[in-house]
């Protein structure tokens, strides 16, 4: 192995992979280093995958990758200890090239596009733990692993939410318990027979469930829920800095949201397979560091790239377009043999111009606007109470719906309600 290369690049996953790809398409050497056994072997995070992105870059990459099922089921749910108020949106529309999303299984799809980097002429070393950065010159020049150094013009950190090298070059703060959330995640083996009549799927078919209320215990955070091929990936994320102030732990948490009446049949006679935690980027485009400086470029979790709005969680598609505007922005760099700052720039010019940072910045008042805790309480509480007026019939006379309705929007009051519309319309 050459202890030179143009490109080292620090983690393999999403972003780190894509990058590796493109720029060894380009002809560039490129190292790629993965602190796991195997690419996304300690990834546990997601589970849907927004193909537009990838799609440019791969086409029909569907095709051969291990994806799991195309989802063409979303649910949203409002959720009570008891009870649940589900939207469901089921279309095929979802499911046209170019819009269409799958569930993924990141262990096996990190995999796999780590090995595409690598048929295109990239280096992986899996199990190699990047201490620190080699840093000359007021330029990062590469990477020291244990006794090793390894040279290259551009290091990009792909290394994940909690960037502990971007910390050390001051690229980035220690995060805030506000900023991140964790994610515990549980999959569920059942038969595909068994799971698409459940799921009401056909062969192939998938369904995104998202959950909010009860299932973290009323503080802010969710429950999600995606169908693999023979096996469901259900869990919670909760903000690390509410977490303190919950009765429950996460795993708690976890064990009440699996005994919920509207999740224990989904999961009965199911095998548990595997359990993960991990921490989720929470805040959006209020915590992105710096995103480039000489020699170096943050990408995909280690920039905060994740937009959170409680019905979407999307992730993957932007640290796929970030690797992607890393490489392109490297490629222009080599050209011009320039690799200082302000030619590492076109990097942040790139993501300006994409969907990555135009959507980060519509969104971006949204965290905020998520710390209320009248989203995970009262209002799934309203919405359960609602509906069991509408539908229980118990012989005492009816009441106008109009009366119904009030009733229940006085106990939040019409002010509160009121105020947290206006806001939840400005965040959107």
């Amino acid at each position: 192995m050459s202890d030179k290369f143009d490109v080292i690049i620090v983690g393999a996953g999403l972003a780190g992979s894509t990058a590796g790809y493109i720029l060894a398409n380009a002809g560039l050497e490129v190292l790629i280093i993965e602190r796991g056994n195997s690419a996304g072997s300690k990834n546990v995070t997601g589970g849907r995958l927004y193909s537009h992105s990838l799609e440019k870059i791969i086409p029909n990459f569907a095709q051969e990758a291990p994806v799991e099922r195309k989802v063409t089921k979303e649910k949203i749910s409002f959720m009570t200890e008891e009870s649940a108020v589900t939207l469901d949106y089921h279309s095929i529309r979802l499911g046209k090239q170019f819009q269409d999303s799958y569930v993924v299984l990141r262990s096996e799809f990190d995999q796999w596009l780590a090995e595409k980097a690598e048929e295109a002429g990239a280096v992986l070393a899996t199990g190699v733990r990047v201490d620190d950065l080699l840093v000359k010159d007021g330029k990062v020049s590469g990477v020291i692993a244990g006794e090793d150094e390894m040279e290259a013009d551009v290091v990009i950190l792909a290394d994940g939410v909690n960037s502990l090298l971007a910390q050390k070059i001051g690229l980035r703060q220690e995060l805030k318990p506000h900023e991140v959330a964790v994610g515990a995640k549980e999959i569920i083996e059942l038969p595909q027979n068994i799971l698409e009549d459940r799921f009401n799927l056909n062969e192939g078919e998938g369904a995104s469930w998202m959950f909010v209320g009860s299932c973290t215990g009323g503080r802010i955070g969710g429950g999600f829920l995606y169908t693999n091929k023979d096996s469901i990936s259900l869990g919670i994320v909760a903000t690390v800095g509410d977490i303190e102030q919950s009765e429950k732990s996460i795993p708690q948490m976890m064990e009440d949201f699996k005994q919920h009446p509207s999740i224990r049949p989904l999961i009965k006679d199911g095998k548990l397979a595997e359990y993960s935690a991990h921490l989720v980027p929470e805040a959006g485009y209020n915590m992105l560091p710096k995103l480039y400086s000489n020699g170096v470029v943050v990408v995909g979790d280690a920039a905060g790239l994740v937009i959170n709005i409680g019905y979407m969680v999307r992730g993957m598609d932007l640290a796929i377009a970030s690797g992607e505007a890393a490489a392109k922005a490297i490629l222009d760099a080599k050209e011009k043999q320039d690799f200082s700052e302000q030619s590492l720039a076109k990097y942040k010019q790139l993501l300006d111009e994409s969907f990555v940072m135009k959507d980060l910045q519509l969104y971006k008042k949204f965290p905020e606007f998520m710390e209320n805790h009248r989203i995970f309480n009262e209002y799934p509480k309203m919405v359960d109470d609602i509906m069991a007026d509408l539908f229980i019939i118990d012989g005492q006379p009816s009441k106008p719906i109009k009366s119904k309705l009030l009733s229940h929007v006085k106990k939040i009051g019409i002010l509160n309600l009121i105020k947290d519309g206006i806001k939840g319309v400005k965040s959107l």
